[in-house]
């Protein structure tokens, strides 16, 4: 290839845009020497492309860039987030339905956890929403089996260490109390692995049911659970800067703008006028 080290984009980064895979997940297939850029197989992920290369994973071209989807997703208890699972339980891919594109997820809840995941078809868009620089609050219904004052909840708020690991402070209150449990509101930014969990259970809780209702902007709402549904491209614009929509989306904003004109063009009128002779209309 005759391109310089600040020309095109990482190859890793350019599969993740095509939707074959996470860019971590790109890299270790590389690693596994399953691509091939203009005939030859790479080894390293430090190799910048451009549109120009011909580059085929596992013996089948890289397809196009696919535009930016996201849809909403209500996870149920009991799935795996993982495309697939090592004790052989169900995960979410297998539970979505058919006519779905090939999907990563954006952050993950475990096993025992409901409510909202965000699914994308960009892998460099999951990258971008996972980290905590992008500062999404996440934001979680959690009942837990129980009793605790309010004051307790200081250490949750203040930032608290679990097993040497440093949690950051959390935004959390009591909603209400429910026989034996009692359900708060937690908002986080980072979502460390079993997060919540580890950390009411740091203070005498045990979680027996965590709800995320939240992620950044986007919100479970009424959303059944194990329902579907994809974020309109005009919301991915707004909140995400996504310029790229699907070509469906840019033919439909066509034609609302061509009836849009139809709609603002005078009338032919045939024959005389209605306006009286001399008058206002009434």
């Amino acid at each position: 290839m005759n391109t310089s080290p600040h020309d095109g984009e990482r190859i890793a980064k350019r599969m993740a845009r095509a939707g074959v895979a996470s860019r971590r997940e790109a890299e270790r297939m590389i690693a596994d020497g399953r691509v091939s850029v203009n005939g030859a197989t790479i080894e390293s992920p430090a190799l910048n492309v451009v549109a120009s290369d011909k580059i085929v994973v596992d013996g089948k071209p890289l397809a196009a860039q696919e535009p930016v989807r996201v849809w909403r997703y209500h996870k149920p208890s009991g799935l795996v987030t993982s495309n697939a699972d090592e004790k052989g339980r169900d995960t979410v891919f297998d539970k979505l339905p058919p006519d779905m594109p090939r999907v990563m997820s954006i952050g993950r809840l475990d096993l025992n956890s409901e409510g909202l995941l965000l699914l994308t078809n960009d892998g460099d868009l999951k990258r971008r929403l996972e980290l905590p620089s992008t500062g999404w609050t996440r934001k979680y219904r959690v009942r837990c089996n129980g009793r605790i004052e309010d004051a307790a909840l200081a250490p949750l708020r203040n930032g608290v260490t679990v097993d040497g690991e440093r949690f950051q402070p959390m935004v959390i209150d009591i909603d209400r109390v429910q026989g034996a449990n009692i359900w708060l509101t937690v908002a986080i930014k980072e979502g460390k692995n079993r997060e919540i969990r580890r950390a009411v259970e740091h203070i005498g809780l045990k979680v027996n049911r965590l709800i995320r209702i939240s992620y950044g902007p986007f919100q479970l709402a009424e959303l059944a659970r194990g329902a579907v549904e994809e974020i309109r491209p005009k919301i991915l614009r707004d909140q995400l800067g996504v310029e790229r929509v699907p070509e469906p989306e840019l033919r439909a904003q066509a034609a609302a703008r061509v009836d849009a004109r139809s709609r603002k063009r005078p009338a032919q009128k045939s024959g005389a006028s209605l306006r009286p002779k001399g008058g206002k209309v009434r």
